[in-house]
């Protein structure tokens, strides 16, 4: 597990940011102020894909996008995450679009929908994370999704703000924290992540302080 990455480790946005026709692109690390870059933003639709042409077994992929909402401390609650069983955040300032059984399909595989101002002040981020179902059992890993992406789009014009391209540099993780949204300076920022580790969905809760049964 790379806890730099949980730390908020990481070069700054000046750091080979890039934009392409107004989209921010981000590599891993790279953290931007959403309140300078987007400062209208209130509602942020945030969009995963991939793509699993990389296996030929007799399963198909299961990908499950999550939300932690987290503390100052970096912990969260049963009831602040949010996942395919748990789809509204308090205050409904987080909404899971619905989980995606198989990946297929053009655009975004697993959507969550984020109201800003409606997040509670206890909470202090959100980690949006990606597991893959039954992953033992499956016999399958990061290392066979290929084309991964993390975007995020203003709901209310319908515009893409920023990208980041997660890469190919995983290999037998089963779990991904992707992105998180955090609050600096009265406002909200994204750290573009891109942290990969073994244990799935289980070691995911309990890295953020929630029992998995």
């Amino acid at each position: 597990m790379d806890f730099n990455a949980f730390n908020g480790g990481g070069a700054p946005a000046s750091m080979g940011a890039s934009s392409n026709g107004g989209v921010v692109s981000l590599t891993k690390g790279q953290k931007v102020s959403l309140s300078k870059m987007a400062p209208a933003l209130k509602k942020a639709l945030v969009g995963l894909g991939w793509d699993t042409n990389k296996y030929s077994g007799g399963f198909d992929f299961d990908l499950d996008a999550s939300a932690f909402l987290c503390d100052t401390n970096g912990r969260s609650r049963p009831e602040f995450f949010i996942f395919y069983n748990n789809l509204i955040g308090p205050n409904n300032c987080v909404q899971h679009m619905g989980d995606n059984l198989t990946g297929e399909g053009e655009g975004d595989d697993e959507q969550i929908m984020i109201d800003l101002e409606r997040v509670p002040n206890t909470i202090n981020k959100i980690a949006i994370t990606v597991t893959i179902h039954e992953a033992d059992i499956r016999h399958q890993n990061f290392g066979m999704v290929e084309n991964s992406y993390i975007r995020l789009v203003d709901a209310n014009t319908d515009k893409e703000v920023l990208r980041f391209n997660l890469g190919e540099d995983f290999s037998v993780e089963t779990a991904l924290v992707v992105a998180e949204l955090y609050r600096k300076d009265n406002g909200w920022s994204f750290n573009a992540i891109g942290s990969g580790f073994s244990g799935g969905l289980k070691a995911l809760c309990a890295n953020y302080g929630i029992q998995a049964e």
